[in-house]
């Protein structure tokens, strides 16, 4: 049977009294509430505890490293909803910031502003989404491409394009995915080296 233990160390603020049996201990200049030993503090010269914290006894938890090591369950992360930015260009460190991700248990909903598109009328803009791969068309070339970081359900396209701000097209896609578990982190593994424009 898998024990799955979840250790909480709250930080309040210095007006909040503690309850019960926990102990308090002054860490970053904040109260920190620690139920059990914390050993390791040092004593500053008001006699408050500092943040030189070598461990806490949590014994009494009945946990072992197996336990905390062990992968979390699958039903703890369904309806999380994870977003972050990636750059959609070969360059490295540019922090262009062009594809704009957010990721749901199914599916993943991706905003691309490609900065080399600069000046294309987004009527001109089409996408294509195999299971491992997405590529940018403009007027029927393909012009920009990626691999994805994990696998797609082919023909679950959803895609838009529109006239952005100083002529640089906004397009909108949403992929659903094919293991719905499955966390991607962000949409691009790899820009596509045969992009014309990138």
């Amino acid at each position: 049977m898998l024990r799955v233990g979840i250790i909480i160390l709250a930080v309040l603020c210095q007006n909040i009294a503690p309850s019960g049996a926990f102990n308090s201990h002054l860490i970053s200049g904040k109260s920190c509430f620690v139920r059990g030993t914390v050993t390791g503090l040092r004593k500053s010269n008001n006699g408050e505890n500092q943040d030189d914290i070598a461990g806490a006894d949590v014994s009494d938890l009945g946990l072992t490293m197996e336990d905390l090591n062990a992968p979390l369950p699958k039903e703890l992360l369904q309806g999380i909803t994870s977003s972050g930015y990636e750059s959609t260009t070969l360059i490295p460190d540019s922090g262009d910031r062009g594809c704009a991700w957010e990721e749901n248990p199914d599916t993943l909903d991706v905003t691309l502003q490609i900065s080399t598109l600069r000046g294309q009328p987004a009527a001109c803009l089409a996408c294509e989404v195999t299971e491992t791969t997405a590529t940018i068309t403009a007027f029927g070339y393909a012009v920009w491409s990626c691999v994805l970081r994990g696998q797609a359900v082919a023909g679950s396209l959803n895609f838009k394009a529109e006239e952005g701000d100083d002529m640089l097209p906004v397009m909108t896609l949403s992929v659903q995915k094919a293991d719905p578990s499955e966390r991607w982190g962000g949409f691009i593994a790899q820009v596509g080296e045969n992009s014309i424009l990138y």
